[in-house]
């Protein structure tokens, strides 16, 4: 089938918004209050570079506030587009909804190939950018809160949150206006990997059921599951990362911009990632065999696809091609609303990108609690715990020493000993929001005969969730 007879990728967020309420009973009033953008911000600003003056175009878009702040990334990328940021920024309505972060969804973005910038021009470049926004209460600890998106990272949050700072001297919660910044600027640990981790949390709660499993085709655990990555950027790399080392799964293939890489023994996602950094891409890696094609290694034979990269990767062109049993949607949008279909009547099982990458968001969530709270969490318990593990390490080695039952293991010891500190008290509240948000859609697909896969049944989830908040509003 012709590939202009896709739907956009906002269609396609609207597509599968109507397939969902289709089967709820909200006015339509409500209905359409849900479904459409409240506040698209366009800006144009100059910035003087390299001896003249740049003009460049950013948009802020707000698509639902029966929460605030709202929450959302900012992206860098040439193929910004109004559609595609109200699109994305619906997505990050109903997302929060889903995990229950107390947000409503925004997202922005400007129209720049980071690549063609040195650091010192960026940093004017999203200076003004966020000057633009900030003036306008579209970057505000609790009216809009921005966090890293494909082309931002760390460095550009610092960027933005000094920039807030500068203009609201006064503001004691300032750091709270951006999320995703460095550690040494308000930043919290664990969120640099948190889209990732959310992606393996999500996939081990799927294989925590043998229903789930069976309906996908497959059997056993995700030990020795040969998994196909597409994208090694953050969200990829972390994602592999953690299922190949902690959970045995192996990583068959992996696609980047200039090709990608295959070997069926699993490849070794560090090694790729140190290649990547010193070289700028996969070609020539030595240790897998390498695809100028990266469709071939995206239509190879596989347990797990996870698409990490751009939307409308899986489309009506290549849908039929796809061998994967499981799909895990750790980007935005990576399926079209054709191929969801194509790839459901196969009998394919797809974790929606709304539940599978709200990882981010949810470590965004501890960011800015943290910012508000203005302590670290961990730091008033942490001691307190090791102190009463130790008591009771204490009583039980006299006990074995009395009833001449050996000395406890050095291993036990060092883990019952440890008390928690920032980063596991955030893996544990990502590991708890992503079992509990998986239960709330499987309960639904598994509970209604009118829903047949999980992006239904978390869109129903999510929505529900909203029209409850714009209910108990008084709308």
């Amino acid at each position: 089938m012709a590939r202009h007879k896709e739907p956009s990728f906002r269609e396609s967020v609207d597509i599968m918004f109507n397939r969902a309420v289709a089967l709820m009973d909200l006015s339509p009033g409500l209905e359409e209050k849900i479904r459409v953008c409240n506040a698209t911000y366009t800006v144009r600003f100059g910035v003087r570079l390299r001896g003249g003056i740049q003009t460049f175009t950013g948009y802020r878009s707000v698509h639902s506030e029966h929460m605030e702040p709202v929450k959302g990334g900012i992206r860098y990328a040439t193929s910004v587009n109004q559609d595609e940021v109200e699109a994305l920024a619906a997505l990050m309505t109903y997302k929060c909804a889903l995990v229950e972060a107390p947000f409503g969804g925004s997202k922005g973005g400007l129209c720049i190939d980071p690549r063609e910038y040195e650091e010192h021009e960026l940093e004017q470049i999203t200076r003004r950018f966020a000057y633009e926004l900030a003036k306008r209460d579209l970057i505000h600890p609790s009216q809009n809160v921005p966090a890293p998106d494909m082309g931002t990272g760390e460095r550009e949050m610092a960027w933005i949150a000094d920039q807030y700072m500068r203009m609201n001297t006064t503001d004691i919660n300032g750091r709270a206006c951006v999320t995703g910044k460095p550690i040494n600027q308000g930043g919290i640990q664990g969120r640099t990997e948190a889209t990732g981790r959310g992606v393996q949390y999500a996939l081990r709660e799927f294989f925590r059921d043998k229903t789930d499993i069976e309906k996908a085709g497959m059997s056993g655990k995700l030990d020795g599951k040969r998994v196909v990555v597409q994208g090694l950027g953050n969200v990829g790399y972390h994602a592999a990362k953690f299922l190949s080392e902690e959970d045995g799964a192996l990583i068959t293939g992996i696609i980047e911009r200039d090709g990608a890489l295959h070997d069926e023994s699993g490849i070794n996602v560090e090694a790729v990632r140190e290649w990547m950094n010193k070289h700028g891409g996969i070609a020539g890696y030595p240790d897998a065999r390498h695809h100028e094609d990266g469709a071939a290694v995206l239509e190879s034979d596989c347990d797990i696809l996870i698409p990490a990269a751009m939307e409308g990767v899986i489309n009506l062109s290549n849908a039929k091609r796809i061998k994967a049993k499981l799909i895990i949607e750790a980007a935005n949008g990576p399926i079209t609303a054709g191929a969801d279909e194509v790839l459901q009547k196969k009998g394919v099982v797809i974790i929606p990108d709304m539940y599978a990458n709200a990882g981010g968001v949810t470590v965004s969530y501890f960011e800015w609690v943290k910012n508000l709270s203005h302590i670290r969490f961990g730091r008033m318990q942490r001691r307190s715990e090791e102190a009463r593990a130790q008591l009771i390490i204490d009583e039980l080695e006299r006990l074995s020493v009395e009833k001449g039952m050996g000395a406890l293991s050095e291993r036990f010891k060092s883990e019952y000993l440890r008390g928690a500190g920032e980063l596991e008290l955030v893996r544990s509240g990502l590991d708890d929001t992503m079992r509990t948000a998986y239960q709330s859609m499987r309960e639904v697909w598994h509970g209604r005969s009118d829903v047949s896969d999980l992006r239904t049944a978390a869109y129903l989830v999510a929505i529900g969730r909203v029209a409850g908040s714009y209910r108990a509003k008084g709308l």
